[in-house]
């Protein structure tokens, strides 16, 4: 067990101190039993009393005197002293000779702690100037005289022991003033820090929560903090400026955000806590607040930093369980339908679905959690865990069967990703619009599946090509890779610039409506009958004749009619989402391309079991449930260990720099780190461009219940035929533009929402990042998770702004759209 954690492993740790005693020259020619030894090292551990207190070694140190002792050199990034009392000679030699050595020793472990003192120096300037002089020069001067004492060693004992003593002053100089170069904390920023990320968690919680009332306009609410923390700030600044104290812009950040968080704390206890309970600004139901609990506490923990990605399957299976299990208790198990009762009230009309339907999704789910943990990366901390061999790319297998069926399995999924979305477009429509991204998705992305293909077949037997073919495969290598990424780019560029899926008719004459009539057994018999029958005979006569004068005319009036607009906005997203992932998919081994099928499988599954449980309103507001946003976050997290990443360093995917420049990028370094940015943000990002399909996707399976819906009854008086045959058609998403404040405040909101579920995670890894700062793991675990974290909230913030930009600019291609309809028919 490790030391930190304050119990020895006894039967671990003796062999390793048998080992390191049995190196030291002072033992005596009997060494001591296995149980002597172990009752003397168990009390000691004990702090039993049975011989002087022993001087306590650094860890560090252990690795120069282990080296030293083998005869291997010292590793170069060590900054320990070796233990110089092991290196002295047998008892009966001369004190000479045990000084000689001590200080042989002392000055080849000086001589590696020079030269990387000096390598870091060069590298960083974060060492203390005057401190690195006076150490450099008093390596020098015991350099010197180490060298003069080895040419007239005779009577140079306190000489020896001058040089000692330099030498171990050097050293221990040298781990002084390191340590305190790398081990600085500022308690005043790391304090500031966190409360800058509380209050922006605590901002985002509250207008996610104030987006949805009455009064609500966004503008005052934003300006009016902003102006208070910017009063803080100046208020700040002239303090610490009339005190002559330094200025630091992460004080003076914490204090605007909390200047800012105190104006809305007192808006929200005037104008709320006075009428209703302060527990009502938290409208977090109990499950995914016990949720985000439990994430927030387990990053103090360093085994749950370890195993998150076994702790994140579980969390996301109980969440879906919990959805399924609501589903059934509130009796929503059915695809949802338009609601015209209030959101929070029981639906009253009888299920007409059985309750398979989110039992499939779940069960789906479930089995897609599963098969995606199989592709799975061990950390360093737990050796027993063996990685998955399903990770390593398709070159470095041996057997050449093996290798084309796992070739075959990844083209496979290349072609069913393409398939499954271009049968999605095709059923809701959007696969007829003549539209140029449309025809790029018919076009583009068979090429960019083709290549892709292509490229995996190269890199995975360029070690198999002859040579006359090998500078044929080289080049290949490199533009396949810049084809794809180029026809990605070519196609978000065409759906920035036409985003609108949709298809417009012209026909001529306007849609005519014909009335049936009802059967009449008999002659009219009374008042009544006769005022029944001979309307109808009436109408059914005028519209005859209209037909006729219609059928006469050379030209009728000119009508446009628009299709596939109820997922317009679906439509681009999905798009955008699948020319994204291509490029990404580059990027990583061959067999994650299966992880990504299963990352667009899991997301579809998870879509709809959150659509059967939101009901849509007619005319707003429209919100987002917390349990769909937070799955979503967790589904991100699972993902990311799903394709090979783990939250440390040795395990970034370093060969994705190369994907496409095989003999390197000479003196740049953004692309580079743009590209192993993105192999290890792929799953943050994908999901976070694709959260404004958590809003829309329940107007979408809209159309579901409408197709039942729509059937005509057989006792019906009248019914309609013709382009209004049965009910109204369903209008989908069409029906967030009904309502376009509530439609931009429902973007609002699930943008914050999903903001505050990243937040708290890396508010939580700031927190335990600065309390456990002393930590043993700091450096292995909790300070790498909190860097990972920190990069993933920026990745995923760009890509959410980035969805949510998106949106806006279909809803505005929509109106112009929309607007040149009506001018062309006015026409």
């Amino acid at each position: 067990m490790p030391l930190q954690e304050g119990v020895w492993s006894s039967w671990e740790m003796i062999p390793g101190k048998i080992f390191f005693l049995e190196l030291s020259p002072k033992l005596s020619s009997s060494p001591p039993s296995m149980s002597e030894t172990y009752t003397q090292w168990t009390m000691a551990s004990w702090n039993i009393s049975t011989q002087p207190e022993p001087e306590v070694v650094p860890q560090i140190s252990l690795v120069p005197t282990l080296a030293l002792l083998l005869g291997l050199p010292i590793p170069f990034g060590n900054i320990g002293e070796v233990m110089a009392e092991l290196f002295s000679a047998v008892e009966d030699s001369q004190p000479h000779s045990s000084a000689l050595a001590q200080a042989t020793a002392l000055y080849l472990n000086a001589q590696q702690v020079f030269r990387f003192l000096h390598t870091y120096s060069a590298a960083a300037q974060d060492l203390q100037v005057e401190e690195f002089h006076r150490l450099n020069n008093l390596f020098s001067k015991a350099s010197a005289d180490y060298l003069r004492l080895l040419q007239s060693p005779q009577g140079a004992e306190a000489a020896l022991q001058t040089v000692i003593t330099e030498l171990q002053e050097f050293l221990r100089g040298v781990r002084a003033m390191c340590i305190e170069s790398w081990a600085r904390f500022s308690l005043v920023r790391m304090a500031g820090g966190a409360a800058l990320l509380a209050a922006a968690c605590f901002l985002c919680l509250l207008i996610a929560q104030w987006a949805t009332s009455p009064g609500f306009h966004l503008r005052p609410l934003l300006l009016i903090p902003v102006a208070w923390g910017l009063a803080g700030v100046v208020v700040c600044a002239g303090l610490l400026a009339t005190t002559e104290l330094k200025l630091d812009p992460v004080v003076l950040g914490a204090v605007a955000a909390m200047g800012s968080v105190l104006h809305i704390l007192w808006k929200a206890w005037a104008g709320w806590g006075s009428k209703r309970p302060l527990a009502a600004l938290l409208p977090i139901p109990r499950p995914v607040l016990l949720l985000l609990l439990i994430r927030f506490a387990a990053f103090f923990s360093d085994s749950f930093v370890v195993a998150e990605a076994r702790a994140i399957r579980f969390l996301l299976g109980s969440l879906i369980l919990l959805l399924v299990a609501q589903l059934h208790w509130e009796g929503k198990l059915l695809p949802p339908k338009l609601l015209t009762i209030p959101r929070f009230s029981a639906p009253t009309g009888p299920s007409r679905h059985k309750g398979t339907h989110a039992l499939g999704l779940g069960v789906g789910l479930l089995l897609c959690i599963r098969l995606a943990g199989l592709f799975h990366r061990c950390p360093e901390e737990t050796p027993a865990c063996h990685s998955s061999p399903w990770l390593s790319p398709l070159a470095s297998m041996v057997g050449g069967r093996a290798k084309n069926l796992w070739y075959g399995a990844c083209v496979g999924a290349l072609v069913a990703l393409l398939a499954a979305v271009r049968l999605w477009l095709r059923r809701y429509g959007n696969l007829k619009s003549p539209e140029p991204p449309v025809l790029f998705v018919r076009w583009g992305l068979p090429l960019m599946v083709l290549g892709t293909a292509a490229y995996w077949a190269l890199s995975s037997g360029a070690d198999e090509a002859p040579p006359r073919l090998r500078a044929l495969v080289t080049g290949a290598s490199v533009v396949l890779p810049r084809a794809v990424a180029g026809l990605a780019a070519s196609g978000l560029l065409l759906l920035l610039w036409r985003p609108v899926t949709a298809l417009a008719e012209a026909t001529m004459g306007a849609p005519r409506m014909r009335t049936v009539l009802t059967p009449f057994s008999g002659p009219p018999t009374s008042q009544a009958d006769l005022d029944y029958v001979v309307p109808q005979i009436y109408r059914h006569m005028q519209e005859e004749i209209r037909g006729r004068l219609e059928r006469t005319k050379s030209q009728g009036p000119l009508t446009v009619a628009a299709y596939q607009l109820g997922s317009v906005y679906s439509a681009a997203m999905v798009t955008a989402l699948t020319l994204l992932a291509f490029p990404l998919l580059l990027l990583h081994a061959e067999r994650i391309s299966l992880v990504f099928l299963l990352l667009f499988l899991q997301s579809f599954l998870l879509l709809h079991l959150l659509a059967a449980g939101i009901p849509i309103t007619t005319s707003g507001p429209f919100t987002v449930p917390w349990q769909a946003v937070s799955a979503w976050a967790l589904m991100a997290t699972q993902t990311f260990y799903s394709t090979g990443h783990q939250p440390v360093f040795p395990t970034i995917h370093w060969h994705a720099a190369f994907v496409g420049f095989p003999e390197g990028h000479g003196s740049s370094t953004w692309l580079p780190a743009l590209l192993v940015g993105a192999n290890t943000f792929a799953s943050h990002l994908l999901f976070a461009v694709g959260c404004p399909l958590l809003l829309l996707w329940p107007f979408l399976c809209e159309s579901q219940g409408s197709q039942k819906r729509r059937q005509p009854h057989g006792n019906e008086a009248e019914a309609r035929v013709g382009p209004e045959e049965g009910e109204e058609e369903p209008l989908m998403e069409m029906r967030l533009r009904d309502a376009p404040h509530h439609f931009n405040v429902a973007l609002l909101q699930l943008g914050l929402k999903y903001l505050f579920v990243l937040g708290i995670q890396i508010l939580a890894c700031a927190l335990a990042a600065s309390i456990l700062r002393r930590h043993l793991m700091v450096w292995k675990v909790f300070a790498p998770k909190f860097i990972f974290e920190a990069m993933g909230f920026i990745v995923s913030s760009v890509g959410l702004f980035l969805g949510l930009a998106l949106v806006m600019r279909v809803d505005g291609a929509v109106s112009s759209w929309l607007q040149q309809l009506v001018l062309a028919q006015q026409r």
